[in-house]
């Protein structure tokens, strides 16, 4: 099997926990007595003194910031700067920069490798993400261009730094926003070495360093050679990493700023030069450079990846959420006292039936607000904030322990399939089934309705039959896996099977622990 494919993290035969790959997603820090002791001694004398001398250091990063742009149009700002402003502030930066990293106790940076000049790489792609504090990696990079959310720019400093940057900047809220940055990107990687070089954390979000999560394009879209830059933490103990689930933000930086000295290394890679096929795609470009890191790495190279706000593996044609919602569902409402084999959430077969909070507490039997709240948000909502009682009754079914696969999947669709003139009485349809999969194994709809136009290739129409239907959810030799150990991994017989991407993370299957901070 080719490194980086889904198998090589989610494996869908049964074999023992402990031989299961870990999870990216999940950080989980295990203190002995002795290092309870150390860090509650040091965390009371060192961390305090070292984090506020940090902040103070971080401050006075903002007259230099602010000096190398003061009085600059945005349209000198689309030229990379020359001269005193960029002599004098960016040393003055780089040194700061330098001394907040030693006062949080990353005393040594150690560099391998040689870093390639702007001509030979405009691209350095830097993995794997970990913690917030991977941006010490800009500092043996000589402060390379970065890019970064703009809503980052309104806060305080970090905007600053933004802007003494020249970051290219993008908005999740405005759509063309992306097109602008691939255009903005490619400008300065194709202007023959007059523009720094520009850094790109490719995967996007932070892992736990024990595998690299999928590549996003955005770095190979121009096409152009690619350097790639190891980052590495090789500390006793981790206590920087700030996964999806684990430390919050505060009790890492605490922890790190106890510990009497982090080590840091950061290791060039020879150039990467893509080949034609590579640089026509950069999503081909991008998962080979991703194989290539893993390997120098000696980790993992998954397609693990956030979509919205929620970590997604994939697994045969289809994107799944790493826990499942339904789980968290299922916890709230247990906690509310509410027994599920006993619910009728009022839906009808084949038809849209929308429901307000009340009418949902109401027919749940809840009567604890913040319970029904909980609840009704795990459900898609229209315009109106209402959701389909479809939807309910569909997820009380795969909740309720006494409710056969067999019998959920035809339930699923006798709820959402819809009458026929002519041909098969009734057919699944792509939103039928995207919601379905969405409710159920929290994958994205666009994957869903990707993968429904595929099955339905095989037949005549442009919907799924009920027997197409349980083919794909109870007998594909993939998918199946799905509907048994992922959805339902303590009715399995062996509950830690690596089937259940909980059980990826220790071996055990639980709810979801979300973080705090």
């Amino acid at each position: 099997m080719s490194q980086g494919s889904p198998g090589d993290w989610v494996p869908l035969e049964p074999t023992s926990a402990s031989s299961a790959p870990p999870n990216p997603f999940v950080h989980e820090l295990h203190l002995s007595r002795l290092q309870r002791i150390k860090f509650c001694l040091l965390g009371a004398l060192l961390a305090p003194i070292r984090v506020l001398l940090a902040f103070i250091v971080l401050f006075l990063l903002w007259p230099f910031a602010w000096l190398q742009v003061a009085g600059l149009s945005e349209e000198q700002l689309q030229e990379p700067l020359t001269g005193w402003r960029k002599t004098v502030c960016h040393n003055g930066v780089l040194g700061l920069s330098r001394l907040l990293f030693f006062l949080l106790g990353f005393l040594r940076i150690r560099v391998r490798g040689q870093r390639a000049s702007r001509l030979q790489a405009p691209v350095l792609v830097a993995a794997p993400h970990s913690t917030f504090f991977d941006p010490i990696v800009l500092l043996p990079c000589d402060l390379p261009k970065v890019v970064s959310r703009a809503e980052n720019l309104s806060v305080p400093v970090i905007g600053a730094l933004l802007r003494f940057n020249q970051a290219i900047l993008v908005s999740r809220h405005d759509p063309a926003s992306r097109r602008r940055v691939v255009e903005e990107v490619r400008r300065r990687a194709t202007s023959g070495g007059k523009w720094p070089q520009v850094l790109f954390f490719p995967e996007g979000t932070c892992s736990n360093k024990k595998a690299l999560l999928k590549f996003k394009p955005g770095a190979f879209i121009a096409g152009v050679p690619v350097q790639p830059v190891l980052i590495r933490y090789p500390n006793s103990l981790d206590t920087t990493s700030w996964a999806w689930r684990g430390p919050g933000v505060l009790k890492v930086l605490w922890l790190t700023a106890s510990q009497p000295c982090s080590i840091v290394d950061v290791e060039f890679l020879p150039v990467y030069h893509p080949s034609p096929e590579e640089s026509r795609d950069p999503t081909l470009y991008a998962n080979n450079v991703q194989r290539v890191m893993a390997q120098a790495l000696g980790i993992p190279a998954t397609e693990c990846e956030f979509v919205g706000s929620l970590p997604v593996i994939v697994v045969g044609r289809l994107k799944v959420a790493l826990e499942p919602q339904l789980w968290e569902l299922g916890k709230i409402l247990r906690k509310a006292g509410l027994s599920l084999g006993y619910v009728d959430a009022g839906s009808e077969p084949g038809r849209s039936r929308m429901i307000n909070q009340e009418e949902f507490a109401r027919q749940l039997q809840l009567s604890d607000p913040p319970s029904v709240a909980s609840a009704f948000s795990y459900f898609q909502k229209d315009a109106n904030g209402l959701v389909d009682s479809r939807d309910v009754a569909l997820a009380l079914a795969a909740l309720d322990g006494d409710t056969g696969l067999e019998e959920l999947t035809r339930l699923a669709f006798e709820l959402f399939a819809e009458e026929q003139a002519e041909g098969p009485s009734r057919l699944l349809y792509k939103d039928g089934f995207s919601t379905i999969l969405h409710l159920l194994l929290g994958s994205p709809r666009p994957a869903a309705e990707t993968l429904h136009a595929d099955l339905c290739q095989a037949g005549p129409h442009q919907g799924l039959s009920l027997c197409q239907f349980q083919d794909f959810s109870l007998c594909d030799p993939i998918h199946r896996k799905l509907f048994s150990t992922y959805l339902r991994p303590s009715q399995t017989p062996n509950a830690s099977s690596p089937g259940s991407p909980t059980a990826l993370a220790n071996g055990t299957v639980h709810t979801p622990k979300h973080k705090g901070d």
